[in-house]
């Protein structure tokens, strides 16, 4: 019995210094996928920006926001009338074929068809929210 409750407790001390250890990771591996979605939005600067609104609308308040809500920005009527609200699912989903997610949209751009250039696209975005740009 002694010798299973000394496996017990080598099994969980192996399993917390994994969990530590993978924690630091983690934190660099988002890093790295958030670094990597800015070099992608470097595509969107052509007509976005994070706090002000160009030939489409800013991105900074993206998340939870209804679609065609940015008030005083011209959208299109597919857009105000998609009932989409952007999350990870459906910013994924509109990055990956914006005209044929939401038919009738003015924004041309033919979308990233890479899933993980949309996926580092999409937490680069996450983060930019919580920057003092998109706080102001």
């Amino acid at each position: 019995m002694r010798a299973f409750a000394g496996l017990i407790l080598a099994a969980c001390m192996a399993s917390a210094a994994t969990t530590a250890s993978a924690a630091p990771d983690k934190g660099a591996a988002l890093a790295t996928q958030v670094k990597a979605g800015e070099a992608i939005y470097a595509r969107c600067l052509a007509c976005h920006a994070l706090a002000y609104d160009r030939t489409g609308p800013r991105h900074c308040g993206l998340f939870g926001r209804r679609a065609g809500s940015v008030k005083g920005f011209n959208y299109s009527d597919a857009m105000k009338h998609s009932n989409i609200v952007w999350n990870e699912k459906t910013l994924n989903l509109f990055l990956s074929n914006p005209t044929k997610t939401v038919p009738g949209t003015t924004m041309t751009y033919a979308g990233v068809t890479s899933q993980k250039e949309r996926s580092d696209l999409i937490s680069y975005l996450k983060q930019a929210n919580t920057s003092p740009e998109c706080k102001k």
